[in-house]
């Protein structure tokens, strides 16, 4: 199967963004609703962060939608590094979130209070199951069309499994403990803190060296030289260099032809070169292609 266009890669990952935030919307309120009538702050602050979930996928849906704006007189190679900043937003949004659980966690801790209910157990087993099929399938798309913030999205849902199955295991000492265990679900939601700390760096790291341009895969650049090889007239490939934009690449090529051909003929090589280059790969969005004489 081709890859999928630039366009139709951000049109889809629009859609899969805003069903992750539908789904959080349900999700955020059974959680908060179960914790406040079962007495679960793990569970209350979990029902949190899949409020502040509903604002990150709606980040990722309007970075999606702003990147897939064509290109104008004020951004010229387009707007796909609204994608990247999305990314970077939800990364952020991960770390805020984590502190603010976290210090609400250990108030928690210091706060003598009631065992959780049992029916919230169920609750969590719902929401378990619901969060990883979302990681699953976003995750799936974001691999498929290259995307830095559904990738980011998709993590995000797994944090939120994760802390879901930490407050199920905090619940679950808290009930099989009985009197002096009451604050295990707390510690849980202060465990769950830490990993949605762990999640965030790991968004944020590529996001931030994605905005910074940082070189692509290697595969990229090789595919990338082994397509223009193959145009007539090319004697071989000096320098490459590639760079990401949203769903996008761009290229900047140095390419080897005969000292004596004319510039037409050259001219006519450079553009064999750049149609070969993208149509081998049609997430390239366009190929700047310099002639030098071997």
């Amino acid at each position: 199967m081709a890859p999928p266009t630039p366009n139709a890669a951000l049109s889809s990952g629009t859609r899969i963004a805003l069903l992750g935030a539908c789904a959080n919307v349900f999700l955020a309120l059974s959680k908060v609703v179960a914790g406040i009538l079962g007495n679960s702050y793990a569970l209350i602050a979990d029902g949190v962060e899949s409020t502040l979930d509903i604002f990150g996928s709606l980040v990722v849906w309007a970075g999606l939608r702003y990147a897939a704006l064509p290109p104008d007189d004020t951004h010229p190679y387009g707007h796909g590094k609204a994608e990247t900043l999305a990314s970077i937003a939800v990364g952020a949004l991960l770390l805020g979130t984590a502190l603010l659980l976290a210090v609400q966690s250990i108030r928690e801790i210091l706060t003598p209070h009631h065992a959780p209910e049992p029916f919230t157990l169920l609750v969590l087993l719902l929401v378990i199951t619901v969060k990883e099929s979302l990681f699953r399938t976003v995750l799936g798309h974001s691999n498929t069309l290259g995307s830095a913030a559904l990738h980011s999205d998709a993590w995000h849902h797994r944090a939120d499994a994760i802390t879901s199955g930490a407050a199920f295991v905090g619940i679950s000492i808290a009930l099989l403990g009985g009197p002096g265990y009451e604050a295990a679900d707390d510690y849980a939601a202060l465990l769950a803190c830490g990993i949605i700390t762990f999640n965030g760096i790991r968004i944020l790291g590529p996001a931030i060296n994605e905005a910074m341009d940082m070189a692509p895969p290697p595969e990229i650049e090789r595919s990338v030289r082994e397509s223009a090889a193959l145009a007539e007239g090319v004697r071989g490939v000096e320098k490459c260099k590639v760079r990401k934009m949203g769903v996008e690449f761009y290229v900047d090529m140095h390419v080897l032809v005969d000292g004596d051909l004319s510039v037409r003929e050259g001219h006519a090589i450079a553009h064999a070169v750049k149609d070969a280059v993208r149509e081998r790969m049609p997430s390239i969005a366009d190929v700047l292609v310099h002639i030098e004489p071997l």
